[in-house]
């Protein structure tokens, strides 16, 4: 650091936030503020005891991405033909009045229905991100299933547990063995592994991953094990053999605690180290020491991650995992057991800001994650509505980020949709966009926001000025409310701190004045009722060995109006390996996964230069054994395709991947692509069983040397 940059440090003083991206562990932030409008480095709150003083280094630099260039500072209007990047600069006030005229138009020609407000987790802020649901239900547009994310890992965690909470992720600390299944928590949840390794440090705790490939966490790990993807179901199947082959599984705690534990035992017999190896790709030996690591290590704790259930038997691998901890009794024990999300306990009252009360049930919902099929007229999609002709999209980019690109595009393109897209830089969807309204970012706006992979509500106070331009999707949607007749309906008319204080008071955590001082609130539950001491989730208190896949309960369930997804009846009765996948075939020898980069975080952060820099180019992780098959070296352009489409990377061998499988990791840009196109060209939108969900690590494709 230069003498200039010390000195500004040493004047900086310390706002207090959260960080607001699509991570679970939203950690709290201590933010060097330089002046009204200008911050520094991000730092870790070190008196949070979850984020305990750690970030990842790309919200350590967000000074970065807040101050950048090239953000957003006008209101355009597109001045030329769709995608060809022509813009006008127009005011907010003519922008907002165009965008509610289209919306009023489509409303007149094809019912209510034909609009459909678009939003994700670019911001987890309630206030920011939710507030759109309420212009939603006043208007009775289009209803939005929000599937790309959570769904097939909350459906496989609550086919077990009936509840989407689980041991104090702190206690990961105190744990003997941790074991890290399906994330790359250096990469996507740094916090995982500090209380991971402080576990090592301390205690002298094992850490085991799993995952499908050796990636940052897994190089952090005394046991690593790589399997193929979409057959975690059968290694943990093998580990609960071997766990009730060798006396290992805790009886008596399954007799008081589970459904159908000898139901369980007899339908194991059968799938035995050998079986799984010859599935996931794993030896023999590496799945009998697994099983006895965690069959001999009371307080074994299951840190169980969203990328293992982004397959089409995703739930089914989810629950699997989770009937481990089951079978050994871990869960009696303070750091063991087994933790996902705490999203079922951290209920703020969101009624107000959502406008609950005005929701029409008779208005249909559309999957998030088949935007393409919705956008290019699928009748199935659209649920037998009318098609959807106008659109307005907060802090998401679907034309990168959402499966089968190329249908997302063209719907896009469709003369007869009108979108509008508030956002922070010109994505690849706002570059597809009629209207583009400029956003404000975390720090230049209030919010609240809740951890789902710790335990804490924080709150996000505003700290600096914005730009001149960029406002905030509170104002957007209030000022549509106006524009469209809505203004006078509950929720409408109240500032973003007065929406923050109805939730505090509600759940009694005081007012706005009085959380800026205590900065967070620790919702976690006690001892027993995190650890089902008291019983499971579902109305016996029994864990489920035998899940009730089209009944159980849970936040994931689809709207009446969509019903149940995929082939129900081809989910197994007990824990098991099902074949749902893209398995690879003749014409498609590989299997491909879309794993997370270490410096983007969906398409985020892809637009500042640390983060560029350190992914240097869109690549393709290929087993040298693969490579020197198919005639390419390392560094060679290589083109990947299904029936989905083709796209061009550049290989990077790397034989920490079964042969097989290869890994495309992070989203990049379209645009940064040789053809313009990107990866999720070739993962699909088609929905697994029971409610959906995106299966972006689950694609059979092939691959050649690029011509």
């Amino acid at each position: 650091m230069n003498q200039h940059a010390n000195i500004q440090q040493a004047k900086a003083k310390i706002g207090h936030s959260a960080c607001p991206h699509d991570c679970p562990s939203t950690c709290a932030l201590d933010v060097e503020l330089l002046g009204p409008d200008r911050i520094g480095r991000i730092h870790g709150a070190k008196e949070n005891s979850y984020t305990a003083g750690v970030i990842c280094a790309k919200v350590a630099r967000y000074a970065e991405r807040i101050h950048h260039p090239d953000r957003l500072l006008k209101p355009l209007v597109r001045a030329g033909a769709k995608g060809a990047k022509q813009w006008k600069e127009v005011s907010w006030e003519a922008a907002l009045d165009l965008v509610a005229e289209k919306f009023i138009r489509a409303e007149e020609r094809l019912g209510s229905e034909t609009v459909w407000p678009y939003y994700y987790a670019g911001t987890m802020g309630l206030v920011q991100r939710d507030g759109i649901e309420r212009l939603r239900h006043a208007k009775k547009y289009s209803g939005f299933f929000g599937t790309i994310c959570t769904n097939l890992a909350w459906t496989g965690w609550v086919a077990g547990t009936g509840s989407l909470r689980g041991a104090d992720p702190r206690e990961m600390a105190k744990s003997d063995c941790v074991v890290i299944w399906g994330t790359n928590a250096v990469v996507t949840q740094v916090n995982v592994m500090t209380h991971a390794i402080r576990a090592r440090k301390e205690r002298g705790a094992k850490i085991v991953v799993i995952d499908i490939y050796d990636n940052a966490t897994m190089k952090q790990a005394d046991m690593g094990l790589i399997l193929k993807p979409g057959t975690d179901g059968a290694l943990a199947c093998a580990v609960m053999h071997v766990l009730f082959r060798d006396g290992l599984a805790d009886r008596d705690y399954m007799a008081r605690y589970a459904d159908e534990p000898a139901g369980l035992e007899a339908h194991l017999r059968t799938r035995t180290p050998e079986w799984a190896a010859a599935i996931t790709g794993l030896s023999i030996e590496e799945i009998e020491a697994f099983a006895h690591l965690v069959g001999t290590t009371k307080r074994t704790f299951f840190r169980l991650g969203y990328g293992f259930s982004r397959q089409r038997n995703g739930s089914v691998n989810m629950h699997a995992a989770l009937s481990i901890p089951a079978v050994t009794g871990a869960w009696q024990y303070e750091g063991g057991g087994a933790f996902h999300s705490n999203s079922g306990v951290l209920k703020l009252n969101t009624d107000l800001l959502e406008g609950t009360r005005l929701r029409d049930p008779a208005i249909r919902y559309l999957d998030q994650s088949r935007i393409g099929p919705v956008l290019t007229g699928d009748s199935a999609a659209l649920y037998g509505g009318p098609p959807v002709t106008a659109m307005l999209i907060q802090n998401t980019n679907p034309a990168n980020v959402a499966p089968e690109q190329r249908l997302v595009k063209q719907g896009f393109l469709r003369d007869d949709l009108f979108t509008c897209v508030h956002e922070q830089f010109m994505t690849d969807t706002a570059e597809l966009a009629d209207v583009v309204l400029p956003a404000t970012m975390f720090l230049e706006h209030d919010d609240i926001y809740k951890g789902g992979g710790n335990q804490h509500i924080t709150l996000g106070a505003k700290l600096i000025d914005p730009p001149e331009g960029p406002r905030g999707n509170h104002y957007v949607i209030e000022e549509l409310g106006k524009r469209l007749g809505v203004s006078h309906m509950p929720g409408f008319g109240l500032t973003e701190r007065e929406h923050i204080e109805i939730m505090l008071e509600k759940k009694g955590l005081g007012t706005f004045e009085s959380f800026c001082e205590e900065r967070w609130a620790d919702l976690q539950p006690d001892f027993e009722t995190a650890h089902f001491l008291g019983g499971f989730g579902h109305k016996d208190g029994k864990f489920r060995f035998r899940p009730d896949w089209p009944g159980q309960p849970g936040p994931n369930r689809p709207p009446k109006s969509i019903g149940l997804y995929g082939p129900v009846n081809e989910l197994p009765a007990f824990p098991d390996h099902v074949d749902l996948i893209e398995v690879a075939d003749p014409d498609h020898p590989f299997r491909l996964a879309t794993s997370p980069a270490r410096s983007f975080l969906n398409s985020s952060f892809s637009e500042t230069p640390s983060s560029r820099k350190r992914e240097g180019r869109p690549e393709l992780l290929v087993h040298p054994e693969d490579a020197a098959a198919l005639g390419f070296g390392d560094g060679a352009r290589v083109e990947i395709g299904n029936h989905r489409g083709e796209v061009v990377l550049h290989a990077r061998l790397f034989d920490g991947v079964k042969r097989g499988v290869v890994i495309a990791e992070g989203i990049w840009p379209n645009s940064a692509h040789e053809r313009g196109e990107g990866i999720n060209v070739l993962t699909g939108a088609d929905a697994p069983a029971p409610y959906g969900g995106a299966a972006f690590h689950d694609n059979k494709v092939w691959l050649k040397p690029a011509p």
